[in-house]
């Protein structure tokens, strides 16, 4: 991946916009990702808003469309502020492609994460001021961003069903605010939507648009991208009938990864004869938080309970955050020495989900939650 820069105007265009993942080691180091080392993934270029001048229009099928300035989603809404993780639909794909087959995508390693604070008012708090009261069934709240073109649209957007934007539990909110400052360019600046649980690709930045409908979002990317086709789908023409037919991803999968050791190191055991592995683990969707990690250093044969450092400044952060937000986690496990040696991870959550080995494959390379591992180790 691209290294860390500063972006400007003319870094990145649609031809080639920014995509970047720090090493996982370095995403590991910290419980809250810094915007420093966090992944970025983008469809075209980084637009740079100016936050006075720009609005957010809320229209379709609402009893008082709005005109909301950002200045009016700082001040006539509660703000609030979630801690959660935020995941690439495309996490893993290299793993996905190397351990079961190729697939068509960015290949992204297993750091296309990041954990941090959001802060901005509910998404909930706005629709009602709308006039949006009822979550009916059959709508849905589209977000669209027509600030540049991208690579197969016009636009960006996704959606979700209107009953999760109006779920107090869901915590959906739009985001001014990230780790305590305003949201940095390439992350939305001014305003992005957070929604705990739900893939990256739903997460519209430089936020300009938000339509109560009764279908998902028209966009390229909610219709004819992040989705887990069925496995006969092995190529373009083979896809082309089930576009409309499946899903579009949602909730992200439950999984862990291990950062400490990486694939192809040499690694040292302890006088005892064992290596501390370290990794982070998210729930699915909103079945959080993470109740158990487990890591093997047999194939799987023998599983060592892994130690939870689950929290983020001073300890204090409740279950609320902790449904959403990561877990970083470390294990002693013992690894027999030699060559081609293997470490995986498995996780469980609060809903009952439980990793297994490997997720199916689909052509987009999406949704990977196969075991965390470490491959083709050195042990001494």
């Amino acid at each position: 991946m691209k290294s860390r820069m500063t972006c400007t105007h003319t870094d990145y265009s649609t031809d080639s916009p920014l995509n970047r993942e720090p090493s996982v080691k370095e995403l590991v180091s910290s419980f809250i990702t810094p915007g420093s080392i966090s992944y970025n993934r983008n469809h075209g270029p980084i637009p740079h808003v100016e936050a006075s001048t720009h609005t957010i229009t809320i229209d379709g099928l609402v009893p008082n469309p709005q005109r909301l300035t950002v200045k009016d989603l700082a001040t006539k809404f509660p703000q609030d502020e979630i801690c959660c993780a935020l995941e690439c639909a495309g996490n893993r794909r290299h793993t996905m492609r190397t351990m079961l087959k190729e697939v068509e995508g960015i290949d992204w390693g297993d750091a296309a994460v990041m954990n941090c604070y959001w802060k901005g008012p509910r998404l909930r708090d706005v629709l009602q001021h709308a006039g949006v009261q009822e979550a009916r069934p059959d709508l849905h709240v589209a977000f669209s961003s027509y600030q540049v073109q991208c690579q197969e649209d016009k636009w960006f957007g996704g959606s979700v069903e209107l009953a999760r934007a109006l779920s107090d539990d869901a915590d959906v909110i739009l985001a001014l605010e990230m780790n305590g400052a305003p949201l940095e360019p390439n992350h939305g600046y001014p305003v992005r939507v957070v929604l705990p649980g739900i893939a990256g690709a739903r997460w519209v930045k430089w936020l300009d648009k938000i339509t109560i409908q009764d279908q998902e979002s028209t966009n390229f990317y909610q219709r004819r991208d992040y989705k887990v086709l069925p496995e006969e789908a092995v190529d373009r023409d083979a896809a082309e009938p089930f576009w409309d037919k499946t899903p579009a991803m949602c909730e992200v999968p439950i999984n862990s990864v291990i950062a400490v050791p990486e694939d192809n190191e040499t690694i040292t055991l302890s006088e005892s004869g064992k290596y501390e592995v370290k990794g982070y683990a998210v729930p699915q969707g909103s079945d959080g938080p993470i109740t158990k990690v487990q890591v093997s250093g047999d194939g799987g044969k023998s599983w060592v309970d892994a130690q939870l450092g689950n929290s983020g400044p001073g300890d204090g952060t409740g279950d609320r955050v902790k449904k959403w937000c990561w877990v970083l986690w470390k294990a002693e496990i013992k690894v027999e020495k030699g060559s081609g040696r293997d470490i995986v991870s498995r996780a469980y959550d609060a809903g009952g989900n439980q990793q297994a080995e490997h997720s199916q494959w689909n052509l987009r390379g999406v949704g990977y939650n196969g075991y965390g591992r470490a491959r083709n180790l050195t042990v001494r």
